[in-house]
């Protein structure tokens, strides 16, 4: 009879630790728990699991202190680190230490399935035939709290200098690919660059819709100017007047001084608001006057001012149905889609891949040092086949860890994922997600969190979307992962 793979969870969250622990045994592994690293580290000492799969933020010592003490009482521990507060800088920091894996909640199980399979597939593998099999994955694609954000608060403004480089490989400004899906975009970007009318962006997260905006402004008459990026969906709903408009000291409580909006931040230049879908609807009439007659005034204050901003706005859902659904008054969305430029899905980007692969590489071996690395037709193939549900920055991302990974030089199939050497290994992007498991003890609360969970799962951690299968605002959504600690 063939021996079941032991699998030890480490996790300080009850209803969590339970869930992927009957997640695992449904997939048959043997399956232990421990709640604190300490204990985790005394089980993996008496109990010898196969894999290790470990939170990182843990009270008294954190995942990464356990994965060093497993390291250090036995280098070929197999760990795998979860954690809902990622950067790319810890997962890099994780792999150096030997992680195999660094994987972001909330997890998609398939892609977590198809890792723990192949890590310990390599494990039984013999060390002469390692380098002609799958050798370390690559850490997985994260959720909006690991990736870099696509825009800022916009709280202070930034100056691009001189208009963007293009060139046969390098595209525009920053933007990479030839495709003829991006060769339009670049037109419509140069177009749209030589007026001051409002232009509405649209794609799929990931796509580089503040990467528009800023080509934009860069190739504008404004490029002297600042450029100021706020998000909407990341500004409290209590603080967004004040962000957008400013505020005189004394306004409100906690206003302590005189501060500026983003307004009159961006005057002469150029002010992106990104999830314009995410504004509050009794701002919107506000923002609507604002933009009409070029003229605010800060909360709190009696005086009006004048300014000069042409004004980018971004949405990742279609804007029609966004008005449909009575998240953006109509009468706004005609003022801010004067003109509309829509950023096609990387999967719709035929050629791009390999040369951005290849742009990315580059960039990652020159930051962190240790030689060019070069990708091998292998794996630039299967990179060229995978579907990129997380589009650029999801490719960005994982050129930085095969590069991290890839230390003599040449990055290899052995360097992806399981599921972008062979996406049917976790059933491909958009599959469908693993059934709901729960605890007999679990509560409301739990199927609750466990629902929210799957669907930002299954909609790639597109909070927009996810509010919107679910029937609740997306600030619902946010205050719900927050009161987790899972602030995507």
């Amino acid at each position: 009879m063939e021996r079941r793979a032991r699998i030890l969870v480490v996790d300080d969250d009850p209803t969590f630790r339970d869930v992927l622990e009957l997640r695992l045994q449904r997939w048959g592994f043997l399956v232990k728990t421990a709640e604190r690293a300490d204990q985790g580290a005394e089980l993996a000492r008496t109990w010898n699991p196969d894999l290790v799969l470990s939170d990182v933020v843990m009270p008294e010592a954190s995942g990464i202190q356990l994965l060093q003490r497993l390291k250090g009482d036995d280098p070929h521990r197999t760990v795998i680190l979860l954690t809902a507060h990622a950067t790319v800088e810890m997962a890099v920091d994780a792999m150096k230490l030997g992680a195999v894996d660094f994987l972001t909640k909330p997890l998609n199980y398939q892609n977590l399935r198809a890792l723990i399979e192949d890590a310990l597939a390599r494990r039984s593998t013999p060390p002469s035939e390692v380098s002609e099999s799958a050798g370390p994955a690559t850490a997985s694609r994260s959720s909006e709290s690991s990736r870099r954000p696509e825009s800022s608060r916009g709280s202070e403004p930034s100056r691009e200098p001189g208009p963007p480089r293009e060139s046969d490989t390098s595209g525009l400004g920053p933007f990479g690919g030839q495709s003829d899906a991006m060769r339009a975009v670049y037109a419509q970007i140069r177009s749209v660059a030589a007026s001051d009318a409002s232009v509405l962006i649209t794609g799929e997260s990931g796509t580089g819709k503040e990467l528009a905006a800023r080509t934009i402004h860069d190739l504008s008459r404004r490029a002297g100017g600042a450029f100021v990026a706020v998000n909407a969906a990341a500004i409290p709903r209590e603080l967004m007047e004040s962000e957008i408009f400013g505020h005189e000291k004394g306004a409100f409580t906690g206003a302590g001084e005189t501060r500026p909006g983003c307004f009159e931040m961006a005057h002469g230049g150029t002010l992106f608001l990104d999830e314009i879908g995410e504004m509050p609807l009794e701002l919107q009439p506000k923002l609507l006057r604002v933009l009409d007659h070029a003229r605010l005034r800060r909360v709190g204050g009696r005086e009006e001012f004048t300014f000069d901003v042409r004004t980018l706005s971004a949405t990742n859902r279609d804007p029609r149905e966004a008005v449909d659904e009575g998240l953006i008054r109509e009468d706004l969305y005609f003022r801010l889609n004067v003109l509309c430029i829509h950023l096609p899905p990387l999967r719709e980007r035929t050629g791009d891949v390999p040369l951005l692969a290849k742009r990315f590489v580059a960039e990652f071996s020159a930051r962190h040092g240790g030689g060019a690395r070069v990708l091998e037709p292998e794996a630039l193939a299967a990179m060229d086949r995978y579907a990129w549900p997380g589009n650029v920055r999801e490719l960005r991302n994982l050129a930085e860890r095969a590069v991290v990974l890839a230390n003599d030089g040449r990055i290899g199939l052995e360097h992806l994922p399981p599921y972008v050497r062979d996406p049917r290994a976790s059933g491909g992007p958009g599959g469908s997600a693993s059934d709901f498991a729960f605890p007999p003890e679990a509560t409301a609360a739990d199927v609750e969190r466990e629902l929210i969970l799957l669907t930002l799962e299954r909609t790639d951690n597109n909070k927009a979307e996810a509010a919107r299968r679910l029937g609740v605002s997306v600030r619902t959504i946010r205050n719900k992962l927050k009161s987790w600690g899972m602030e995507l």
